[in-house]
């Protein structure tokens, strides 16, 4: 019985959310690893769609269980809002939060606000919806956990302690009005009630899974570019969205996990700031944007898109040791006569063996490319892989092989029927049987 973790293989919103939404009826538990309600997974059931922040998204099918691990950062007051957006789905008794995930506290916010308007040209691109603050609050060990709010006075302690220390920054630094401590307390109080049925010790939970042989599919948000360790710091997330977080942020075991499949687009984009070497800047940039309807799910931001970049990919496939590759949203490139790939960078008139780790790098890389004759055909209706055009397979096939991956399944639509699964795929069937 197979555990499996999905990971982006670019800068995020590959397309994860429906994948696993996708694949869920295979697996028995589904469990968020990283990230906090900055990712935002988008699915789409009978032309219904639903968003979610911090769920994982296999929670729409009723039979499963989905869980929040303890390297999640959770806001308390978009999971109470986003549980009542599921109120159909009927979670309880199938939807856990660890009780050592980190809590995203108001001051959080604050800081991440003040800290990006200060850095004016040279800001990340946050969401500044306080998960960078939060990270570095539970490495200074000086986190609030979600366990915390079963105890009231060790919530208000340790809540007292750090508003003061916040407001000395806020107020000196940045020349912001305090925060009432006091104000917090209540509010997270009334929220407490309402999270407290799904708070569990979840790394106890899903070892047992383990032990009992339910198969467990770990979802990370953010992709592998924005990984705080391997991405293109310091234009990144501020925990680790590649495959090794899932251990790290569940408590299950490197053994324990038989399989990693990664998510591409067949094509390139990024949110915020950052070098980004295939990106388009001109009228085809704005195409793929508006076709693939390129605005962020949590945020409306709209989304910088590029060519294919196959030094990323490959890069994240290294990464994250990927047995196999979906490519999504193939359809966005329908209507074009030519297809470009970034096959490899050159700086100072060299070729890169690598992918860079320096930005300065990075910034100033140039781009060389394979250029592809485009389908000029309908792809969002395909049900069979040898149904798709020969320039499809064949631009598909130039990809598998500059990654040195296989790719085994390949969106072409935002509903779950608008899929084609190679089943026999030899690195696929035992990660999904």
């Amino acid at each position: 019985m197979a555990n499996v973790v999905i990971v982006g293989t670019q800068w995020g919103d590959e397309g994860k959310g429906k994948i696993v939404d996708l694949i869920t009826p295979r697996f028995r538990v589904v469990v968020r690893y990283q990230g906090g309600h900055n990712a935002g997974h988008t699915v789409i059931i009978q032309d219904k769609k639903y968003v979610l922040h911090l769920i994982p998204s296999g929670i729409l099918h009723p039979d499963k269980v989905c869980v929040i691990g303890n390297g999640v950062v959770v806001d308390p007051q978009a999971l109470t809002e986003e549980l009542q957006t599921l109120e159909e789905f009927d979670v309880e008794g199938r939807f856990f939060i660890s009780s050592r995930a980190h809590l995203i506290m108001p001051y959080h916010r604050a800081v991440e606000m003040a800290e990006e308007h200060s850095l004016a040209e040279e800001k990340i691109g946050t969401t500044s919806r306080g998960i960078g603050p939060c990270y570095e609050d539970k490495m200074g060990r000086r986190g609030i956990r979600v366990g915390d709010l079963l105890y009231p006075e060790i919530f208000r302690t340790k809540l007292e302690a750090n508003v003061t220390a916040k407001n000395r920054l806020l107020e000196r630094l940045y020349g912001m009005e305090p925060l009432d401590s006091e104000q917090i307390y209540a509010s997270y109080m009334k929220l407490a009630p309402m999270m407290a049925p799904f708070i569990i010790d979840t790394a106890e939970y899903l070892n047992q899974e383990v032990r009992n042989g339910g198969k467990i599919l770990f979802e990370g948000a953010q992709g592998t570019l924005l990984d705080v360790d391997h991405g293109t710091y310091p234009f990144v997330t501020s925990s680790n969205a590649t495959a090794g977080g899932a251990c790290i942020g569940t408590g299950v075991g490197p053994s324990d996990i038989n399989g990693i499949i990664g998510i591409a687009k067949a094509y390139t984009t990024r949110v915020g700031s950052g070098p980004f070497p295939a990106e388009l800047t001109d009228s085809l940039g704005r195409h793929l944007q508006e076709k693939g309807a390129e605005f962020g799910a949590s945020t409306g931001r709209p989304r910088r898109c590029g060519w294919f970049d196959a030094v990323v990919v490959r890069y994240a496939c290294m990464i994250n040791n990927i047995d196999t590759l979906v490519a999504t949203k193939l359809d966005v490139l329908d209507e074009l006569e030519e297809i470009k790939i970034c096959t490899g960078y050159e700086y100072k008139g060299e070729r890169l063996k690598s992918f860079p780790e320096q930005m300065s790098v990075l910034e100033d890389v140039r781009p060389v490319f394979d250029t592809c004759p485009g389908w000029k055909t309908d792809t969002s209706q395909i049900q069979e892989y040898d149904e798709l055009p020969q320039e499809a397979r064949d631009y598909l096939n130039r990809i598998s092989e500059l990654i040195e991956t296989d790719i085994s399944i390949i969106s072409i639509g935002p509903d779950r029927k608008e899929t084609i699964i190679l089943e026999e795929s030899p690195r696929l069937q035992p990660l999904l049987n």
